[in-house]
């Protein structure tokens, strides 16, 4: 893959010989998570951050952290540009299947079946890539009209989703966002579309600092609600400071630990997604540091489960 556009190829090799130089710190982590065949969570992290490294840059690194798999992003300004994808989605599980990761999630702008998103292109893509799941695009209402009548429109965007990725053989997940206007931020709205699909079909990215945004304490009641969909799991950390909400290493927000606690003690075997954002999501000089409070934070994670 060559390097993107906005990166000159000395920034380039500058940070490709950071990101070389950090991955011995996790070797003996890596031979100790490869040695186990067997892992309950299957922990992956989403690359956004990462997207200045080759495919297989990203791939040592990241197996050598002693990650499982990656969420990856096929869309618009992702690692994987929809365009490319019949060509750029081979290449990167290739790379990941050479360092002994999955692609655990895929994350997409899709939400509808529809040419203009290449719904169809880009899901056949994966499916024959292996990839088994993928994270929808968001709905959004229009607050100036009645919210219960686009969730009648959002019904049969979905349940066509839902066929066509069952023919395809791959499943959305949709992933619970804060906001004033995202569907599923509420939940509840969430679990009654969803409640007309098979769990096995369709599922919840349940994004437990989003949840916290909007639930606070009422998380462990959106959490039960949601829980018979519950097929993946996203982990961030926030805070807010003078009521400016922000992001930051995990473990030191608002997060309630007691999540964790609830989730080892659940029946819950699945991916399980760091997300580390706080740092920036495109600078490639920041990529050392972002790769840095990975390890920090992907420690952190391991030790709450454990």
């Amino acid at each position: 893959m060559t390097c993107p556009d906005s990166l000159s190829r000395r920034r380039f090799l500058g940070v490709s010989a950071a990101t070389l130089a950090f991955v011995p710190s996790f070797a003996a982590d890596s031979r100790a998570q490869g040695a186990a065949k067997e892992h309950r969570f299957e922990f992956c992290t989403f690359t956004k951050p990462l997207q200045a490294l080759s495919f297989s840059e990203m791939a040592k690194t990241l197996a050598a952290m002693g990650f499982h798999g990656i969420e990856g992003a096929v869309r618009p300004k992702g690692h994987v540009l929809p365009e490319k994808v019949d060509e750029d989605l081979p290449k990167l599980a290739e790379a990941l299947r050479a360092e002994g990761l999955s692609f655990s999630v895929m994350t997409t702008a899709i939400n509808e079946v529809s040419a203009e998103q290449q719904t169809e292109k880009i899901l056949r893509a994966a499916a024959a890539a292996g990839v088994k799941r993928y994270r929808m695009g968001y709905y959004q209402y229009d607050l100036t009209r009645p919210i219960r009548a686009q969730l009648a429109e959002f019904r049969p965007k979905l349940k066509d989703l839902v066929a066509l990725s069952r023919e395809l053989g791959i499943k959305p997940i949709y992933q619970n966002h804060s906001g004033k206007d995202y569907f599923g931020a509420p939940i509840w709205d969430l679990a009654e579309l969803l409640s007309e699909h098979e769990s096995s079909q369709v599922g919840v990215a349940f994004d437990i600092g989003h949840a916290t945004v909007e639930g606070a304490k009422a998380w462990p009641l959106n959490f039960a609600l949601i829980r018979p969909y519950l097929d993946t799991v996203y982990v961030k950390e926030p805070s807010w400071n003078d009521n400016v909400l922000g992001w930051g290493p995990l473990g030191e927000g608002a997060v309630d630990k007691g999540f964790y606690q609830l989730l080892r003690e659940s029946g819950f075997k699945g991916p399980v997604s760091l997300h580390v954002e706080y740092l920036g999501q495109t600078d490639p000089a920041k990529v050392p540091a972002v790769l840095a409070a990975i390890e920090k934070d992907f420690a952190t994670l391991k030790g709450l489960l454990s």
